[in-house]
């Protein structure tokens, strides 16, 4: 090498960087269509349940699934599901406040199965009137929100979910697309957006779940490594 040259720096070592950040990707992919299809599960069975005790009326020309549901209905939620979940856990770093109640998967297992409740008492248990059942699942499901979350940003995210979740519903039925049997709350029934808020935290438990679980699994990695 001739004086006065210099050796030309090498490389930025970026490997591990780019690695990282697939990594994440990758994980964040896998995290959406776990959540995808819990939101596709649930919302099959859910949706039997309202169907079975008449609550919710499809027209016979979109029924179309063995769980005599709409098709559209299944991925709909999926897709809701997937994108409450993750948003979730952004929201948590988002705000600097970390989700650290009842972190565990019989936690959140015990969520679902009190939202399931939550939702079968809507369509079983028989009330006096709207008022007196929609008051009741409020209730449960501020329960199940104090039980399982107790933070401010589930609470909050989970009443805008019930909100934007209850607007397109009232448009939905507007439209044709189906309809509630009995409705008092414009065209739905006044305890939809309980079930809508229970959901929201419901599937905000599992995304913030898997979102740990992921960090976990990476942090070993980093460690072995």
């Amino acid at each position: 090498m001739a004086e006065g040259e210099t050796a030309s720096p090498g490389p930025k070592k970026s490997g591990p960087y780019i690695s990282s950040v697939t990594s994440q990707s990758v994980n964040l992919v896998v995290q959406g269509v776990v959540l995808f299809f819990i939101g596709v599960f649930l919302a099959l069975v859910l949706n039997l349940l309202q169907i079975q005790r008449n609550v919710m009326l499809f027209p016979p020309d979109v029924i179309a699934s063995i769980f005599s549901s709409a098709w559209w209905v299944p991925p709909c939620c999926g897709t809701a599901s997937a994108v409450i979940g993750l948003l979730y856990p952004c929201i948590d770093r988002h705000l600097g406040e970390p989700h650290k109640f009842k972190r565990e998967w019989s936690s959140v297992m015990r969520c679902v199965a009190v939202f399931v409740g939550i939702n079968h008492a809507s369509a079983k248990v028989d009330f006096d009137n709207n008022i007196q059942l929609s008051l009741t699942l409020a209730a449960l499901s501020i329960g199940l929100w104090w039980t399982f979350d107790r933070s401010r940003s589930g609470f909050g995210f989970g009443v805008g979910i019930a909100f934007l979740a209850t607007v397109v519903t009232q448009l939905l039925v507007y439209n044709g697309v189906y309809q509630y049997t009995s409705p008092d709350f414009l065209y739905v029934r006044s305890w939809l957006p309980c079930i809508y808020f229970a959901g929201g935290i419901t599937m905000g438990n599992i995304g913030r779940q898997l979102a740990m679980y992921e960090c976990k699994v990476i942090a070993e990695k980093s460690h072995q490594e």
